[in-house]
């Protein structure tokens, strides 16, 4: 596999040069500001786009894109038109390209209005580019803000364009961008039987890489149909560190808006399987657990055993963020974590504190989406035969141990992670 940094070394020292030049050890907020995403990097200099690894310049793009997809306060498409590139359409994830679509809700295809091009979804029936969308197309940037979970769909998205890529024998172009869950790799390892699109892989629910480490990851180990590999590319960040935080300067999705969220997404998202609401069609979601049959006791408040403070709420109906929320209308009680400290680690304690005040009967759907988002029917059993945190963990092992060496191939950044 190629290792695509030889194009970015000039580019690197100059931005590294200037950021020493202000401070021999900068503070991290001066990390973020000297912080350049792939999609910076690549059409800052125009050396990049017209020859190397990365040469964009006279060939025919798609652009998997949304409302993340920013260089500097353009959108990628539009930054790419003003190049001179000849962008012919658009291939846009869950929630839609301008990131104003629920989730799980029907993406349409369409046409942006700004600039005239096609719009196609790869969200519901059409999850893959087919031939016919690749057929006159020469190269793909993909540039969408993951968030380092393995149910969050848009690593599924990349997967599949990576697979058409490959049949179609074009370079797949991957911009990073910072996962601000990348400082740490935890939960269970999915089992092949719980393979879909919110768990296309072998990882844990929080795998530690950025989305261009994880694509390196999907081509190097052949997941791809058939063990295939596509031609990829990954432009990389320059001064990114793994342990900063760099605040997200757009939410990634609808219902991601803080930062807070996101970090306490990984945690929380498994509720999205059981009748408990994760604040949809609130002004917070992922950021407060509740239901209309929470219960608790006096004597647990009194002693605050509670992992948060207690709230009332009533989901109701957001156009664009949650049409349907669970609950809708009803009066939930619950937790607010939003003022929580969130650990390094897929935290248990709000699963199963939740379990346990709440009716066992109805916790789980009858979907069975609660398995495909942990990845096992494990997890659930677990819960049902009142095992402990720490008894969970152990479960995990040593499957993740062999993740974490898998994982230390494909990184392209300092890691912090023992």
């Amino acid at each position: 596999m190629k290792w695509p940094i030889h194009s970015v070394v000039l580019f690197v020292a100059i931005i590294s040069q200037l950021v020493s030049c202000a401070h021999a050890q900068p503070s991290v907020n001066q990390q973020e500001q000297s912080l350049y995403v792939g999609a910076e990097v690549l059409l800052s200099d125009t050396t990049l786009l017209n020859s190397g690894d990365f040469a964009i310049c006279g060939k025919r793009l798609a652009v998997v894109a949304n409302q993340s997809s920013l260089v500097g306060d353009i959108h990628l498409v539009d930054a790419l038109l003003a190049k001179g590139m000849k962008v012919t359409k658009i291939f846009c994830p869950e929630h839609g390209f301008r990131g104003n679509a629920e989730a799980g809700a029907t993406i349409k295809n369409g046409t942006d209005s700004k600039t005239g091009l096609p719009i196609i979804s790869l969200y519901g029936s059409n999850k893959k580019p087919t031939p016919e969308q690749m057929k006159d197309i020469d190269a793909v940037i993909f540039d969408l803000q993951d968030v380092g979970c393995r149910f969050y769909t848009y690593i599924s998205t990349l997967h599949y364009v990576m697979e058409a890529c490959a049949e179609r024998g074009i370079s797949c172009i991957v911009l990073d961008r910072p996962n601000p869950n990348a400082h740490y790799v935890d939960g269970p390892v999915r089992e092949p039987k719980y393979r879909s699109f919110v768990g296309m892989h072998p990882v844990p629910i929080v795998y530690g890489m950025t989305i261009g480490e994880y694509a390196r990851m999907i081509n190097g180990e052949h997941w791809l149909k058939n063990g295939v590999q596509c031609q990829l590319e990954v432009v990389q960040m320059v001064n990114y560190r793994r342990d900063s935080i760099y605040p997200l300067r757009v939410p990634p999705s609808p219902n991601l808006k803080t930062a807070q969220a996101i970090a306490l997404y990984p945690s929380l998202c498994l509720f999205e399987g059981t009748n408990i609401s994760v604040g949809r069609g609130t002004d917070c979601p992922f950021e407060i657990i509740g239901s209309p049959d929470y219960k608790t006791t006096y004597m647990e408040s009194q002693r605050g055993e509670e992992p948060g403070q207690h709230i009332t709420f009533t989901p109701m109906p957001i156009k664009g963020v949650s049409e349907n929320p669970l609950f809708k209308g009803q009066s939930c009680r619950g937790l607010d974590l939003s003022k929580n400290t969130v650990p390094a680690k897929f935290d248990l304690t709000y699963l199963l504190w939740m379990f346990s005040h709440t009716p066992h009967d109805t916790f789980f759907l009858k979907s069975n989406f609660f398995e495909l988002l942990a990845g096992t029917d494990n997890l659930r059993k677990q819960l049902q035969q009142g095992l402990s945190e720490a008894e969970i963990r152990a479960s995990w092992e040593p499957q993740l141990s062999q993740f974490k060496e898998i994982r230390k191939k494909y990184l392209i950044y300092p890691d912090v992670i023992n």
